[in-house]
């Protein structure tokens, strides 16, 4: 059975409840989130609306990274997960997402790209 949509089960204003008029559509239903962790390397497709498809890093071991001062990128080792602002929890789990500061082999970086969306992980050195 298809699960009814949130938003269309409201209260009554004698504060009894409504019964939602549908269910959810197959564009409406939900999927699990695409967390990208440290791991060895493995991507995965998604279909999205429209039939276009969508790859996610499921595990990440390299990143593209620049060197803003000599503008060349190089693909290196990510050792780990320094800081991630998004989640607290995904900073305990390692979870790689746009913004995290990631540890590679040369130095601290920051990831400028979506992972879960762009299929890639590239990030900037950073100052230290």
């Amino acid at each position: 059975m298809v699960k009814p949509i949130e938003n269309l089960r409201k209260r009554k204003l004698t504060g009894g409840a409504k019964k939602s008029f549908r269910e959810r559509r197959a564009y409406e239903k939900d999927g699990y989130a695409a967390e990208a962790i440290l791991g060895e390397a493995e991507n995965y497709q998604r279909r999205m609306r429209g039939g276009s498809m969508k790859t996610s890093v499921r595990l990440a071991s390299f990143a593209n990274v620049v060197d803003s001062s000599s503008g060349k990128t190089q693909k290196t080792k990510i050792t780990r997960v320094l800081r991630n602002p998004a989640n607290r929890d995904y900073e305990r789990r390692g979870v790689i997402t746009r913004g995290a500061l990631i540890d590679t082999e040369l130095g601290n970086a920051k990831v400028t790209s979506r992972p879960s969306q762009d299929g890639v992980v590239n990030a900037v050195l950073v100052a230290q």
